[in-house]
Order: structure tokens, then sequence, then C-alpha cells
């Protein structure tokens, strides 16, 4: 007999305890973050439960995913793109696996004051995220869009505001967390918004963005991670083919309508 999906949400201002003693068969337990991650698994969970039974844990708060993942708390986690787990790994001295690349959510620069990037004044302020692979992420499509000029774009190297070095319409740069960037569109002239983000700030990045990163080619795949031990476990390797699997795809087609673009798998 199957067992049933459930859907647990952790914040951090809630202690963890979620317990050791596995049923048979056991769920599998995956971090998401809601938009679009827990979505995309409910869809998942919905089409496929029976036969790949899945605790969802939907995270807010100050909570860290691959922690975690790290800690036993959860068997694989969906939220995050490969340069960011990769500086994760550096902070916590530890290696994950990457099973699946599932979707891109299109960075995309927004504007309460502005109609299109022409119009956005000089000496505005411009807000980005404050994690370091956003950070740079941000850069690079504010260059791309010919606000800035950037000393350098080699791959795979983390660019900082010292790396700017022409910015002709005299922007003052922010950073912050990267939920609080959609709050702060009334306070600025222009945010870097990642695409999960904008969702939840009930942004239509297809819609909204006054520019968006191309797919084509683009490092940021959101992906489903697990711990090297789990990597060759039945469940999560059921549910990487999943979650690239043409039904799947559909979905997010579908359902966010060029806001979320599917990839296809690693």
């Amino acid at each position: 007999m199957p067992v049933s999906t459930r859907r647990v949400f952790l914040s951090g201002a809630l202690s963890l305890s979620m317990g050791s003693a596995r049923a048979a068969p056991a769920p599998l337990r995956v971090v998401a973050s809601s938009l679009p991650h827990a979505e995309i698994l409910d869809f998942v969970a919905g089409q496929f439960g029976p036969e790949l039974p899945l605790k969802i844990i939907e995270i807010s708060g100050d909570l860290r995913p691959n922690a975690l993942l790290r800690d036993g708390d959860a068997d694989a986690n969906f939220f995050q793109h490969v340069p960011f787990l990769r500086s994760e790994e550096a902070s916590m001295g530890m290696r994950f696996a990457v099973v699946a690349a599932v979707h891109i959510e299109p960075l995309g620069l927004y504007s309460r004051r502005a109609k299109s990037l022409a119009d956005v004044p000089a000496g505005g302020i411009v807000s980005l995220s404050n994690s370091v692979s956003n950070t740079s992420r941000g850069l690079l499509l504010l260059q791309a869009n010919g606000l800035i000029r950037l000393r350098s774009t080699e791959p795979g190297v983390d660019l900082t505001l010292d790396d700017v070095v022409e910015n002709p319409r005299k922007f003052r740069f922010v950073e912050i967390a990267p939920p609080q960037l959609p709050r702060s569109l009334d306070d600025v002239a222009l945010a870097v918004i990642n695409g999960n983000y904008a969702l939840e700030g009930g942004l239509d990045p297809a819609r909204d963005a006054l520019a968006l990163e191309r797919a084509e080619g683009n490092p940021y795949a959101n992906v489903l991670v697990t711990t090297e031990g789990l990597a060759k476990d039945p469940r999560v390797l059921r549910l990487a083919a999943l979650l690239t699997s043409a039904e799947v795809a559909a979905f997010i087609r579908t359902r966010y309508r060029g806001s979320v673009i599917p990839v296809r798998p690693i």
C-alpha cells in the first residue's frame, strides 16, 4: 500500500525534530522553497505518488537546506543552482551530489518607477542579491543590458561590486538578502531579482521584467541535490527521472508561461 504524500512547512523560527525512524517504504524527504520548487514537486507527487512517495519539506526563514541535508534531516533538496551549491560546499567543507538539472528561473531587472531600462534615472539605487554567486549573476545581467561594464567576465570567477569599472549612469548599489528583493522595489530605481523570489513576490517575470536572462547556455539551472551516499538511491534516481520528464517539462511551460523554463537532463 503506497505511503501518502505529505507536505511539511519549516521556518527558521522552528526547531527541527524530524525523527530518524522510518516506515517501509520510506517516503523521500525533499527540502524545497515554495515557488516554483515545491509546486513542481506537488505536481510530481500528484502524478506519480503511488510509485514514489514524497515528503515535501517547504522552507522559509533562515534555515539552510544544504545543512538539513548534511545533518540527515532530509534526503535531497531542490532550491538552488550549481554556482550557489559550490559556494555552500566551500563554506561547509563537504561535497554534495547533483543528480538532475530541472529548470531555469531567469534572473530579471524590475522597476516600479521605470517602464523601460532607458527610463531608469541616473543616480538611482539598484538593489541586488547579497549572496556571492547571485551578486555575480546580477552584475553580468546589468552588463548584458549595457548599464555597467565589468573588469572581467572570466567563467567561474565570482564578481563583486569592486569589479564594476564603468558605471556611466552613476547608479548606487545596495546588496540585500534575496527574499527581500521584491520588497525593495518601492525604495529603489531598479532591482535585480531571482525568478523564484519574483514569483513569491507576486511578479510575473515574463511580463513584468524589464529584462530577463537568456535561457540558452545559462549555467544557473536549478538542480536536485543529494548527498554522495544517496546519489544512487533508487528513490533519488526515480525523482531525478521524473523531474526531467516530458510531463514535468510540459507542466512547467504551462504553469509558468516563460517565467520558469525547463531544461534537458544533465
